[in-house]
C-alpha cells in the first residue's frame, strides 16, 4: 500500500461536516421490517451487495419470520433460499447458530445491546455496530470495504485492519458516528467508487489524497 498523506485536524472538521451536509438523513439501503430481519440482512450482507440482499430476503423471512423458526431451520433449506448470496454455505450455517443462541441465550428476542449482539454465534463486532447504527441510532462507526476506501482516500486512516481504522475514525470525529458511517457508505458505493471515481464534481475532491484502492486485511 502506498504511503498514505494523512489529513490535519481542521480538514477531518471541514470532511465530517460535508458528510453530514451531503447526507443528513442517510440510512441502509437493507430492507427489514423489524430487529430480526435486520440483523439476518446484515449478516448476509458481508461481501454481498444490498441489492442481492434484499432480492434474497422476501422469501426467508416468508419460510423463517422469526428467530425461533430460523434455529430450527433444515441447513439445507436455508442454503437453497440464499444460494444466490457469496458464501451461501457458511452463512446458513450462522443463520441457524445466531437464531439457536437467541433462543437459549435471550427468551428468543434479539438483543439490543452490542456486547449481547457480539456473543451470538456469526456475529462479530462489524455486523453488531451496523445493527445498532441502523437501528437505535447508536454513536458507533463500522468499516466495511466502502469506509476502509473513503476513509484511507481521504487520510483519516492508514490502517491496514477495519478495526484498526474503525478506532481512527472513531478517535476522530468522536459524534454523530452513526450518520457519519451510513454517509461514507453511501458515498464510497456511489461516488468514491474503488475503480473510476467519480472525481469531477465530488464535495470532497479538495480533501482527497489519493484515487487508489485500498483492501483491509481480516
Amino acid at each position: 500500500m502506498a504511503k498514505i498523506k494523512m489529513a490535519k485536524k481542521d480538514d477531518i472538521g471541514q470532511i465530517k461536516g460535508l458528510f453530514l451536509e451531503n447526507y443528513p438523513d442517510s440510512v441502509t439501503e437493507l430492507q427489514y421490517k423489524n430487529l430480526y430481519e435486520l440483523l439476518v440482512s446484515v449478516m448476509l450482507s458481508a461481501q454481498c451487495t444490498d441489492k442481492r440482499v434484499n432480492i434474497i430476503t422476501p422469501a426467508l423471512f416468508k419460510a423463517y419470520p422469526d428467530p425461533i423458526s430460523l434455529a430450527n431451520a433444515d441447513l439445507e433449506g436455508v442454503k437453497d433460499l440464499i444460494k444466490s448470496c457469496s458464501f451461501f454455505n457458511n452463512k446458513a450455517k450462522n443463520l441457524i447458530k445466531m437464531a439457536q443462541s437467541v433462543v437459549e441465550n435471550f427468551d428468543g428476542e434479539i438483543p439490543l445491546d452490542q456486547k449481547k449482539l457480539i456473543s451470538l454465534a456469526g456475529v462479530g463486532q462489524k455486523t453488531a455496530n451496523v445493527v445498532m447504527i441502523e437501528y437505535t441510532q447508536a454513536n458507533l462507526m463500522a468499516v466495511d470495504t466502502h469506509v476502509f476506501r473513503v476513509a484511507h482516500r481521504l487520510g483519516l486512516s492508514k490502517a491496514t485492519t477495519a478495526a484498526k481504522c474503525e478506532e481512527d475514525l472513531t478517535k476522530k470525529f468522536k459524534t454523530n458516528l452513526h450518520q457519519l458511517h451510513q454517509a461514507m457508505v453511501l458515498f464510497g458505493r456511489y461516488k468514491c467508487k474503488a475503480i473510476k471515481p467519480e472525481c469531477g464534481d465530488c464535495f470532497l475532491v479538495d480533501y482527497c489524497k489519493s484515487k487508489e484502492g485500498f483492501k483491509a486485511k481480516g
